[in-house]
């Protein structure tokens, strides 16, 4: 396979990922597998440690921001990292290049795709027709990435945010049910591990119902700031495993750079509705491909 063909798919997904805050794993895993031929165990592998190399520069903008909630990512944490380690010990005993395997990957990967469809549908529909710049494409613009962004909310002043700091420390009822975001976590981590889908656009949406009180931008952070963790255990575990292509690894990074930086230049100018409109059709395609396969 021609090697720019890899740098195309790095920039194309980097290009949608600045435009929308959507598409990392969502449309990288489908995109190796289906158009590029890489087998469903590498592309996931691979795809993780991406994931974890961009999300960690969003993550670091994020936090000099002061929007990252901490409490809610190490609670998100206790439940995905662990997760994490066992299905990442799960597949190592089964084999991750047995016919089986890759029929559960590719499987679970079109369930994931079409619950990350059906947000994204959501989404665009409940959306405002005149779109307004992000949080995630702010991200995106200082520090490459992001993976889920809202339509429309004010970032507040540091005060504000030192506040509402405060009002979480002392507020329990934040969160729900502090409990679910853990079981929450286990999920995500399961999911995440086998599929490299699921951190974004299902995570955010999950998160508004557990913290219906916590501000949107924060729900955002925190949703971009407990895949880091996530997405390098399970990355660096596939790799233990022989589960990462690291030379296409370089290509994907080297293509979705300026990628990004081309998305976060165009997001005043695109009409985002109808680019989610697009990326929902896109994912119900690409997993109900994946299901029936």
């Amino acid at each position: 396979m021609n090697d720019l063909y890899f740098v195309l798919a790095g920039f194309f997904v980097g290009t949608v990922v600045g435009l929308t805050g959507v598409g990392g794993g969502s449309l990288m895993t489908p995109i190796l597998i289906f158009f590029l031929g890489v087998k469903p165990h590498l592309a996931v592998g691979t795809d993780l440690l991406f994931a974890a190399v961009t999300k960690s520069s969003g993550t670091y903008s994020l936090w000099r921001k002061k929007l990252v909630p901490w409490r809610v990512v190490l609670t998100l944490c206790m439940g995905s990292v662990p997760a994490a380690l066992i299905t990442l010990y799960v597949l190592n005993e089964v084999g991750t290049d047995t016919q089986e395997t890759q029929h559960f990957i590719t499987h679970t990967l079109g369930v994931a795709l079409l619950f990350t469809a059906l947000s994204l549908l959501y989404k665009a529909l409940k959306s405002p027709k005149k779109a307004s710049i992000s949080i995630g494409a702010q991200a995106a613009l200082m520090a490459q990435v992001s993976e889920e962004s809202p339509q429309k909310t004010e970032m507040g002043d540091p005060a504000s945010r030192q506040a509402d700091d405060l009002q979480y420390e002392r507020d329990p009822s934040l969160a729900k049910h502090p409990l679910l975001t853990v079981a929450f976590g286990v999920v995500i981590g399961s999911l995440v591990t086998l599929t490299s889908v699921g951190a974004g656009a299902i995570g955010v949406t999950v998160l508004m119902i557990l913290y219906p009180r916590l501000p949107l931008p924060r729900i955002i952070a925190a949703d971009i700031a407990y895949a880091v963790p996530l997405t390098l255990v399970a990355g660096l575990g596939h790799a233990s495993i022989g589960s990462v292509d690291w030379p296409l690894l370089a290509k994907l990074i080297l293509g979705s750079v300026p990628g990004i930086l081309l998305g976060a230049h165009l997001v005043t100018k695109t009409p985002e509705r109808v680019i989610r409109l697009l990326l929902s059709v896109l994912l119900t395609w690409a997993g109900s491909k994946l299901v029936l396969s």
